[in-house]
């Protein structure tokens, strides 16, 4: 099972994707069925086993693709950034836009992963890990005063992040250039405010 979507993906697989993602969100993996997910794409819930091998799959996909696409351009992220601090601000801008274009797949992930069997609930965990402390390299080096605080540091901030779901702006087609400016001068006052106080 591929762990992103590949370049050459059809758009009806895509589109069925993002109706998935956004039915698990609404009501829960177990309170959506096949049918209603072609329904939503507008073929019978048969038809989509020429894209996914059922629901279960569709699950994965899209909870091993989030962890997957998140590390891969993180990482894309991290090496084109000339120091530390333009690293970090290159990470906060890829997961604002992330959190704000699709709230639904944080609410999936935060609800569904326990559906996931073992196999691939251990692939999505060793991926955040990995995402994980990316993060909490650059941030140490970004703000050297965290210590060993950093990655206790980098969760926080991913909880602030990952809450735009519930906020009214989440959700579109697009980031908003206001919340996404706004997240980022609290995430990075945050860190600082937190290296502040360990090295005073």
């Amino acid at each position: 099972m591929p762990s992103q979507p590949s370049p050459v993906e059809s758009p009806r697989r895509a589109q069925i994707r993002r109706e998935a993602a956004r039915l698990f969100a609404a009501r829960g993996f177990l309170g959506v069925g096949v049918d209603e997910i072609g329904k939503a794409v507008g073929i019978s819930g048969p038809g989509l086993y020429r894209h996914f091998a059922g629901k279960d799959a569709m699950l994965a996909d899209l909870l091993i693709g989030i962890s997957q696409r998140l590390l891969t351009e993180g990482r894309r992220r991290v090496d084109a950034a000339p120091d530390a601090p333009a690293a970090l601000d290159a990470l906060l801008d890829g997961h604002i836009d992330f959190a704000l274009e699709e709230s639904a797949l944080i609410t999936l992930h935060d609800r569904e992963l326990l559906h996931l069997p073992e196999a691939e609930r251990h692939q999505v965990r060793s991926l955040q890990r990995q995402y994980v402390e990316l993060w909490v390299t650059v941030a140490g080096e970004a703000f050297p005063g965290l210590g060993e605080d950093a990655r206790a540091c980098v969760h926080a901030v991913f909880g602030l992040l990952n809450s735009t779901p519930h906020s009214a702006v989440a959700g579109g087609d697009q980031a908003d250039p206001a919340m996404a400016a706004l997240l980022h001068r609290l995430a990075l006052g945050a860190l600082a405010a937190a290296a502040d106080r360990t090295t005073g």
